[in-house]
């Protein structure tokens, strides 16, 4: 059985928490070099295999768009698995966006990373 617990950041993994924090900066570099070599990262139906690719993903993904990224959960599924919870407001359609990032490690380093939709809303009046 999996167990869901909310988690402050301080609390996540050291790879989740320094992913995040170079992440939500738009640091692709440093993002990156929190991944596994064979790292598969899979957001909006879209695979990309091997650090190389995944530093593309992290280096241009929503680089079109203004937006905010707040950290509004996390828990941990077992040893290795993470789930971490993040809204997005911004320029893009829609305008909100809650993102599960499931995170699977080896090593220490990020090896799969799962980015899923939960609610995209309209943004506030």
């Amino acid at each position: 059985m999996k167990q869901h617990t909310d988690l402050p950041c301080d609390l996540l993994p050291t790879a989740v928490r320094q992913f995040f924090a170079a992440h939500i900066v738009r640091d692709a570099d440093t993002a990156s070099s929190f991944l596994a070599e064979d790292v598969v990262i899979v957001d909006q139906d879209e695979t990309f295999r091997g650090r190389e690719e995944a530093y593309a993903f992290l280096r241009d993904a929503g680089s079109e768009f203004e937006y905010t990224t707040e950290q509004i959960g996390a828990h941990r599924v077992d040893d290795t698995h993470w789930v971490v919870t993040v809204r997005l407001e911004g320029s893009f359609p829609g305008g909100v966006a809650e993102l599960d990032y499931r995170f699977a490690l080896r090593d220490d380093l990020i090896a799969d990373l799962i980015i899923a939709d939960l609610i995209i809303a309209d943004p506030p009046a």
